[in-house]
C-alpha cells in the first residue's frame, strides 16, 4: 500500500474509536479533505470518559471498554488536557469532573463535524489488506440490527485506546485465594467495601485514587507496591503501604518481607493490556508483552504504512500527544509530505529501541516516554514539519504529572492559569 493515489482523488479513512485519540485523528483526516468513518463499539462518543455502570459484558455481550467510575476527577490540570488549539472552556477548577471532559469532548466533536461520521454501536470485527495491498477491508457488526457490513477504506486509524483489557499478575496461589478478586477497571463505587478488609495492588494513579476512595467504606485498607520510594502522600489512619506481594494464601496474601496479612477483597490496579482483537494477523503488526511493532515514531504500520495507531506511548500529556501524533500521519497520509522508505522507517526504529534496551527498559516499557517525552513530541513536529506542543504545556506537564503521589487529598485543589505559550501561573 503505497500513497501514490491522484492528487484530486478523495482519500478514505477509517478511525476506530471515538475517544480522545479517535476524535482527533478524524477532525485532522476532515480537515485534510478526507472522506472519514468512525466506528465507535458504544453509543456515545467519549471513550474512557463514558461512565458504565455495566461491568464484564455490554448488551450486546461485548466486553465493556470504558475503567470510568463515579466521582472520578482527572489527575491532571484542565489547562493540559484539551487540545493544542482546542481548549477545555474556562472554569474555576483546574481538576474537573469526568462529566465535564466528557462535555467538552462532545462540543469538540460538533463543532468540527466528526459527531455526523460516526457509526455508533458498530463494533469492527476484522481489518486486513485488500489482495491487491491498495485498500484496507474492515468488517463491522453493527450491533442494535445485528448485521455484519464490509467496507473498504485507503488508510485505517486505529484508536481503541488502552484501558480496556486488564493485566492481571500470576502470582502463586491464585487459585486457592477464596477472597473476592476484581481488576480496578471494574471498580464503580466505594460502596460494596462497607466493613472490607481490602488489598490494593498497584501505586500508580488509579492505584492510590482507590485505596483513598475504597478506605472512606472499608475496615482497613492496604496498598501494595513496589515503589523505590514510597509516596510521601498522607493517607488516612485506615490505609497502610506495604511492598511487593509474593503469594497469594487462602485468606490473604504473603508479602516479600515474609509478612503475612488476610484480606476479604483484593483489587488488582496492575494496569492493563495493549489489543487490538479486529487485526488480521497479515496487517503486519505483533504485540509481544505490550510492545507494538513495528511502528515508525510509535504510530504509522511500517509494513503497510497506510495504518497507524493513535496513543500508544504512555507517561505522557495525552490529549496533546495524540493531537500531535494525529498530524503527523495525516501530513503523510494527505499527501502534503513523504514517508521515508520501508527500510529507513525500520532502521530509524530500531536506532531507537536500541537505545532504550540500553537504557535498562524492558518491552512493556517500549511505548513509555516520560523522561524522554519532549524529545519524542519535538521529534515528530520537525520530521513531519507541523506546530510542536507549547512550552508551556510541557512546563506544566512536569510539574503536575506526580503531584498525585505527593499529596493525594489535596492536589485537586491546585488551580491554575496559562498566561502565553511560556508561562502558567498558580493562583491558589
Amino acid at each position: 500500500m503505497v500513497n501514490d493515489m491522484i492528487n484530486d482523488e478523495k482519500r478514505t479513512y477509517c478511525v476506530i474509536g471515538a475517544g480522545t485519540a479517535g476524535l482527533c485523528a478524524a477532525r485532522h483526516a476532515l480537515q485534510a479533505g478526507g472522506e472519514v468513518t468512525v466506528f465507535e463499539m458504544a453509543n456515545q462518543l467519549g471513550g474512557t470518559w463514558v461512565f458504565n455502570e455495566e461491568v464484564d459484558k455490554n448488551e450486546y455481550g461485548i466486553d465493556v471498554h470504558s475503567s470510568m467510575y463515579k466521582g472520578l476527577k482527572t489527575n491532571l490540570p484542565k489547562e493540559i488536557m484539551g487540545y493544542p488549539d482546542f481548549p477545555i472552556p474556562e472554569q474555576e477548577s483546574s481538576y474537573i469532573p469526568a462529566e465535564d471532559m466528557l462535555k467538552f469532548f462532545k462540543y469538540f466533536s460538533d463543532f468540527f463535524g466528526i459527531t455526523e461520521c460516526i457509526k455508533f454501536s458498530h463494533y469492527v470485527i476484522r481489518v486486513k489488506p485488500t489482495k491487491d495491498e491498495k485498500q484496507w477491508e474492515v468488517i463491522v457488526r453493527d450491533c442494535p440490527n445485528d448485521e455484519f457490513k464490509t467496507y473498504y477504506f485507503d488508510y485505517v486509524l486505529v484508536c481503541n485506546g488502552h484501558y480496556h483489557t486488564p493485566k492481571l499478575p500470576n502470582y502463586p496461589g491464585l487459585n486457592i485465594y477464596k477472597g473476592k478478586q476484581m481488576h480496578s477497571h471494574d471498580y464503580r463505587c466505594n460502596d460494596p467495601f462497607v466493613g472490607e478488609t481490602v488489598l490494593v495492588i498497584g501505586a500508580g494513579p488509579s492505584g492510590m485514587d482507590l485505596a483513598y476512595e475504597i478506605s472512606k467504606k472499608a475496615e482497613r485498607v492496604t496498598l501494595s507496591h513496589h515503589l523505590k520510594d514510597k509516596p510521601k502522600t498522607t493517607f488516612p489512619d485506615n490505609v497502610t503501604l506495604k511492598n511487593d506481594v509474593a503469594r497469594l494464601t487462602e485468606t490473604g496474601v504473603v508479602f516479600t518481607d515474609g509478612t503475612s496479612q488476610d484480606f476479604s477483597v483484593i483489587c488488582y490496579s496492575t494496569g492493563y493490556k495493549y489489543t487490538f482483537p479486529f487485526l488480521s494477523c497479515d496487517c503486519g503488526i505483533v504485540v509481544e508483552d505490550n510492545y507494538v511493532q513495528k511502528l515508525y515514531k510509535h504510530c504509522i504500520n511500517i509494513r503497510y504504512p497506510t495504518m497507524a495507531f493513535i496513543g500508544l506511548p504512555y507517561y505522557v500529556c495525552a490529549a496533546q500527544m495524540m493531537d500531535l501524533q494525529a498530524r503527523f500521519c495525516i501530513k503523510f497520509f494527505s499527501g502534503e509530505k513523504e514517508l521515508p522508505s520501508q527500510e529507513e522507517m525500520e532502521v530509524d526504529t530500531n536506532t531507537e529501541m536500541e537505545e532504550r534496551w540500553r537504557r535498562g527498559m524492558k518491552k512493556r516499557q517500549a511505548h513509555m516516554m516520560g523522561p524522554q517525552e519532549d524529545r519524542y513530541y519535538d521529534d515528530l513536529a520537525k520530521t513531519a514539519g507541523v506546530d510542536p506542543i507549547k512550552p508551556v504545556i510541557k512546563k506544566l506537564h512536569k510539574l503536575c504529572a506526580f503531584r498525585f503521589s505527593e499529596d493525594l487529598v489535596n492536589f485537586r485543589k491546585d488551580i491554575f492559569r496559562i498566561v502565553d505559550d511560556e508561562t502558567y501561573v498558580k493562583v491558589n
